[in-house]
């Protein structure tokens, strides 16, 4: 069984989550932000992420928009227009019109230590334990492990 690491960068120091990250053995940060670019994200904003992520995990990153909520969506959860039920909903379609299923068979199946990257601390009101628990349902064989 293969697993699939989630987390948030909100909250955390750089050197947290880089260890949180090395003592899991993560080599691929997967980065499911609609937005990586912030000033307000740190050391989590890119292309400072990218590189830390090479030097210190020896590894690779990947900005996966696929993975991205739509801005209407996000924008809408955040000016409380509408509420997590409706979020995880309005994100389903939207991973149906991608087609995120074909989309994660095809470039995710076989793929090991890697992190799902967004901002909330917490995996419980954060779209990437929506996407973890999508590629959990399409390749099966999968824990999911919220660091």
């Amino acid at each position: 069984m293969g697993k699939i690491f989630t987390i948030g960068s909100t909250r955390k120091t750089a050197e947290d989550f880089f260890e949180l990250l090395k003592s899991e053995g993560v080599t691929k940060i997967i980065d499911v932000r609609l937005n990586n670019t912030s000033q307000l994200l740190g050391f989590a904003k890119y292309p400072d992420i990218e590189y830390f992520t090479k030097k210190i995990l020896h590894g690779e990153y990947f900005h996966d928009k696929k993975f991205a909520p739509s801005e209407k969506i996000l924008s809408r959860y955040k000016k409380n227009i509408i509420n997590w039920d409706d979020y995880e909903r309005e994100f389903a379609e939207l991973m149906n019109y991608r087609d995120i299923d074909v989309y994660i068979a095809d470039k995710y199946a076989g793929q090991e230590n890697y992190c799902l990257l967004c901002t909330e601390p917490t995996p419980e009101y954060c779209h990437r334990r929506l996407v973890a628990e999508k590629i959990k349902e399409v390749l099966e064989d999968v824990e999911i492990v919220h660091l």
